[in-house]
């Protein structure tokens, strides 16, 4: 009996076999005769076929295709097709799976079965296509509901996985005369909970962004173009740069920054507004700067018209910020609504930013020297978020240090000033000091004495006499007339 285990298990091995034999020619065969029955049908044309080519007849790209394509990727049947390319993402771990070329993948929707089919290239038009295949009986009730079912899921994919591109203008010359853009991963890493703002004035500009971008069908209604324009204004230093980038990036817009000394003249400046893409946002830094410059180049009426003339309709989903250090001597038809809708005012350093930039550079929301530093805010010494957040910075291994620091620097802000120059402010009344530097100043050292931070900043920014600002920003929206 011994010797005839290795019979029996030899025979179970065989017996197992046999039966994962037939159970695999039975898959063959229900799947052969699932071939056979599709093409039957296909026969007796019982469904409707459409083709969504890779390019239109004028060779422009379909953008339905590029949006099937991102669809049919993220389908969880795409991993049971039969041969399917996989594919590295942006980041890392990250993969992607499309479909090959000649295969086939199967959709569900609304109790409805959709096949999806890639087909080769073709030798006359050098173009790719997806065959869409749907029964006749559910075409009508469908197909519609499914198209725009596809639109919403790609672009939800295209927002996710989006990359945020930093446009710049080249000289006119380079390019013949006309102005084209080049481009770079915008990689900023501010955002709107970084920049030194009142938290108010940060919820209500967050509101009015996501207005902005739900608002589609209600500027249609009301006959206007779909964007808006900011004007951010207020001494060097402040942090508007910092606040256009954390707009880009809260919207994953991508960002073309007008240079309008490489700009030829005003019908280059609508050339370059005519290349820009939707879903962006076009920024004009130091407006007033180059205004006073009076350029022969670009005119105002020029900048006018790229505010809101007939060539600003040429796109949706725009934002407009444009940058100054002051609005004083700005001409009033620039300033008004439908060029500039929403004014936001960002003014030098008071103990509430200062306690914002603590936290954020520190760490720290409360210490024993916070009193000392309302103390010498409250004389009216200040500085810009910039100098504060440098000093902050490379003090950072000692909060106390830097607290100190801070003090000194405010202090000696003061005593450059002398008795009855404290605390002028840059308003709507009042101008810069032409005196002042254009930029942040950088602090190296860890403690100051007050002569090395005269010499390291100078005459700092001088702030009109008066009242403060309590919120320490201004929001000023506009409605349209």
């Amino acid at each position: 009996m011994i010797y005839l285990y290795p019979l029996y298990f030899l025979g179970a091995i065989a017996f197992g076999f046999v039966i994962l034999k037939i159970i695999t020619s039975a898959k063959v065969l229900l799947s052969v005769l699932r071939r056979s029955w599709r093409s039957i049908e296909d026969r007796c044309h019982l469904y409707q076929f459409y083709k969504i080519p890779e390019f239109n007849e004028s060779f422009q790209e379909n953008q339905l295709y590029r949006q099937v394509s991102a669809y049919l990727s993220s389908l969880p049947s795409l991993e049971d097709s039969d041969f399917a390319n996989l594919y590295s993402g942006r980041k890392q771990n990250e993969f992607s799976l499309q479909l090959d070329s000649g295969q086939a993948v199967y959709d569900s929707f609304l109790g409805a079965r959709i096949s999806w089919k890639s087909e080769p290239r073709s030798e006359r038009t050098r173009c790719r296509t997806f065959m869409l295949k749907i029964r006749k009986d559910d075409k009508r009730r469908i197909l519609r509901p499914y198209l725009h079912q596809i639109q919403t899921v790609a672009d939800e994919i295209e927002i996710k996985k989006r990359e945020v591109r930093l446009f710049t203008n080249v000289q006119a010359e380079e390019k013949g005369g006309i102005g084209r853009w080049r481009s770079v991963p915008f990689t900023h890493p501010s955002t709107i909970e970084t920049v030194a703002m009142d938290t108010d004035l940060k919820n209500k500009v967050r509101s009015d962004l996501e207005s902005f971008v739900k608002a589609k069908q209600y500027y249609h209604r009301l006959g206007r173009v779909w964007k808006r324009s900011y004007l951010l204004y207020g001494p060097a230093g402040t942090g508007k740069t910092s606040f256009v980038a954390a707009m880009a990036r809260f919207l994953c817009y991508d960002v073309y920054d007008v240079d309008l000394s490489c700009v030829g003249s005003d019908s280059d400046l609508r050339s370059l507004l005519l290349q820009t893409t939707g879903r962006s946002l076009i920024v004009i830094e130091d407006l007033d700067r180059f205004l006073a410059e009076k350029s022969e180049k670009v005119s105002l009426s020029g900048i006018l018209n790229f505010m809101d003339g007939i060539f600003s309709c040429c796109g949706e989903e725009r934002l407009m910020v444009f940058t100054m250090n002051g609005k004083e001597n700005i001409d009033p038809a620039l300033l008004r609504p439908g060029r500039l809708d929403v004014h936001i005012y960002f003014p030098l350093c008071d103990f509430s930013a200062f306690k914002n930039l603590a936290s954020s550079y520190l760490g720290v929301k409360d210490h024993k020297l916070f009193p000392h530093v309302e103390e010498v805010f409250q004389t009216g010494a200040s500085l810009s978020p910039a100098e504060i957040g440098e000093i902050l910075m490379v003090n950072r291994s000692s909060p106390s240090r830097a607290l100190k620091s801070v003090i000194s620097a405010l202090q000696s802000n003061g005593a450059a000033r002398g008795p009855g120059k404290i605390g002028r402010r840059l308003s709507e009344g009042g101008s810069q000091d032409e005196s002042e530097p254009s930029g942040p100043v950088l602090c190296r050292e860890s403690v100051h004495t007050v002569r090395e931070f005269r010499k390291l900043y100078g005459l700092l920014r001088i702030r009109s006499s008066g009242s403060r600002k309590s919120a320490g920003f201004e929001l000023e929206e506009k409605e349209a007339s």
